[in-house]
């Protein structure tokens, strides 16, 4: 092909014309078509009904590209954190430990050995259980496992159920009532005592006028002197069980064996957030009498037993109260025998018919 000549006159050279040609060939793909007739007539239905599509068409929305942004956000984060750890490590162990410890599993026999040791921490107004096995266990009755029914002796499967549930309702009524705990009279418990029981009744109407080493309310209930000493929240710790056979006379004999975990301060603490935890391990043997035997009323057991190990209860003369040490106090206390109060390995070994030695406990 020769020399083209441009509008003013000028040449282009061969090569000028075949790569001008070349790109104006290529352009022409791109270039936007004339519509055809047919999609001329679809886009002005398609304006003139714009709710309604064409039927057999498929329409989508293009997917908008994905950001990766979830990375970033995971690095800052990480880095936050460790700048938290550098610049604070005591809060970082505080924060986890003071979380609620999973549960444990209910008691239905006595462990073969004491609870782990806990992670030296002091309790606070807020979890006044942190530090201690208690934090894991279970709040008030839920605490108490109550086995399965069946018939035993005189009574039936369903009368045992009742039985065990009213044997739990004394514990509840002696050990975890807030107004027992605050010194009140414990009518609800007591109401469940057979009343015939001559020497349980002596005990209860002279305890609390006159309590002594024989006859002291803190044999078969727990409670503080509200002058003295407040309870810490609203919640008291539990681990036990209660369990049954057939007793004397085909009565229905059931144990109790439960330690309730009670978290206290000063009365007249102010500003002082001393806490201390009363750790009391009950075992309790009930007898529900049958009635044509033994001389009893409806709905009521006797008090085959009572034994209990207390610590951080006060070590001095009865007087019907738990006394936490406080402060100062708590060297009295420093001077009996060790023992582990979460340890539910062992028997019980305080009661009527034992010493009266104030144990020590090796942790609270």
């Amino acid at each position: 092909m020769g020399a083209g000549t441009e509008p003013d006159g000028s040449s282009r050279s061969d090569e000028e014309w075949e790569r001008f040609l070349r790109e104006s060939v290529a352009g022409a793909a791109d270039a936007p078509k004339e519509p055809s007739a047919r999609a001329r007539d679809v886009a002005r239905r398609l304006r003139a009904e714009p709710g309604r599509g064409l039927e057999g068409w498929r329409s989508y929305t293009p997917a908008r590209p994905k950001r990766r942004t979830g990375w970033y956000v995971v690095g800052l984060l990480a880095s936050l954190v460790l700048l938290v750890v550098a610049l604070a490590p005591g809060r970082i162990v505080d924060l986890f430990a003071g979380a609620d410890s999973p549960p444990l599993a209910a008691e239905t026999a006595r462990p073969t050995q004491a609870p782990p040791a806990e992670a030296a921490q002091r309790p606070t107004m807020d979890e006044p259980f942190r530090g201690s096995p208690a934090a894991s266990w279970a709040s008030g009755a839920a605490g108490i496992t109550v086995p399965k029914a069946g018939a035993v002796g005189w009574m039936s499967a369903a009368e045992v159920e009742r039985a065990l549930a009213r044997s739990r309702d004394f514990l509840v009524a002696s050990g975890l009532d807030r107004g027992v705990l605050q010194g009140e009279r414990p009518e609800k418990a007591i109401a469940l005592i057979n009343p015939h029981q001559k020497d349980v009744q002596d005990l209860l109407k002279t305890a609390f006028r006159t309590p002594s080493e024989k006859n002291d309310p803190l044999l078969l209930l727990s409670r503080f002197q509200p002058s003295r000493t407040h309870l810490v929240g609203d919640v008291v710790k539990t681990r036990g069980r209660l369990t049954y056979r057939e007793g004397k006379r085909g009565a229905l004999q059931v144990t109790a064996d439960v330690t309730f975990v009670y978290p206290v301060t000063r009365a007249d603490a102010g500003g002082d957030d001393e806490i201390v935890r009363t750790i009391v391990r009950r075992e309790l043997v009930l007898s529900w009498d049958d009635p044509d035997k033994v001389i009893t009323e409806p709905g009521t057991f006797s008090i085959v037993s009572y034994k209990y190990d207390m610590t951080n209860g006060g070590c001095g003369a009865p007087t019907g109260y738990f006394t936490p040490p406080f402060g100062t106090d708590r060297r009295v206390d420093e001077a009996g025998t060790e023992v582990d109060p979460y340890d539910r390995s062992a028997p019980v070994g305080r009661g009527e018919s034992s010493g009266d030695e104030c144990g020590r406990a090796t942790r609270s």
